[in-house]
């Protein structure tokens, strides 16, 4: 496990192979966009709480989604059918970040990993290109969403939020849709969850996901603006359960 100096420079990082039983594999360093991007390339991703340091993970199992296999529950496709919720990308970035870094549950046991030196570097990152917010709306009020970082033809999900029923899946069906659209092989969950499982998401060893990741990471980084204009009239194949 590497311990980040201010001498250590942002590309450094252990092999994954190097990382504890729990996936940990450095600590310490600051949140800087180039370093955040360097740990994606290398398979790491930042997660962390307030009153501890910057903690780099790669963890095993890996959960991933590939966007043709997203599955859709019967309630969420008549969701989706009725066209409850309208949803954009990139038009609320810091919104949608800051929802995702809301406390979740009552104390002791409720708080955030999202702090505000995480908060401001994604924001940063969305400002170069990398970043991007999937936005869902309920009217004129955003109900839910989920954001992360784009790199070859890899997409990196960082949290989700959703203030009412299906907002969260939706957000995550219209991503899918835009990855399968955009040649985005697949969607990084990071960790295993029933939620994401039930949606799709398989576990990977970490020796397949960097082989995975590896292959994908070979085309060239996008720092477009997103937009769903042609994803809102498309319909993703899917699988009910």
């Amino acid at each position: 496990m590497l311990l980040i100096t201010p001498d250590t420079p942002e590309t450094e990082f252990p092999s994954p192979d190097a990382a504890t039983d729990e996936g940990l594999i450095a600590v310490g360093g600051e949140l800087t966009t180039g370093r955040i991007l360097s740990a994606y390339r290398n398979g790491i991703f930042p997660w962390f709480s307030d009153d501890q340091p910057v903690l780099w993970w790669s963890p095993e199992p890996r959960a991933v989604l590939f966007p043709g296999n997203i599955r859709i529950s019967r309630s969420l496709r008549k969701t989706l059918k009725y066209k409850e919720f309208r949803v954009t990308a990139d038009q609320e970035f810091e919104a949608v970040i800051n929802a995702c870094a809301e406390p979740r549950g009552q104390p002791p046991y409720g708080g955030t990993w999202i702090t505000e030196d995480m908060k401001q570097a994604y924001i940063e990152l969305h400002r170069l290109g990398y970043a991007h917010s999937i936005e869902v709306w309920r009217a004129d009020k955003l109900v839910g969403g989920v954001y992360g970082i784009s790199l070859g033809r890899a997409f990196f999900g960082e949290s989700m939020f959703s203030r009412v029923s299906d907002a969260s899946k939706v957000a995550m069906v219209r991503l899918a849709e835009f990855a399968r659209l955009h040649y985005i092989d697949f969607i990084d969950c990071q960790l295993p969850t029933d939620h994401l499982t039930r949606m799709g998401a398989v576990d990977m060893t970490r020796a397949a996901y960097l082989e995975l990741l590896k292959q994908s990471l070979q085309h060239k980084d996008r720092t477009d603006h997103w937009s769903l204009d042609v994803v809102q009239g498309h319909d993703i194949e899917h699988v009910a359960v």
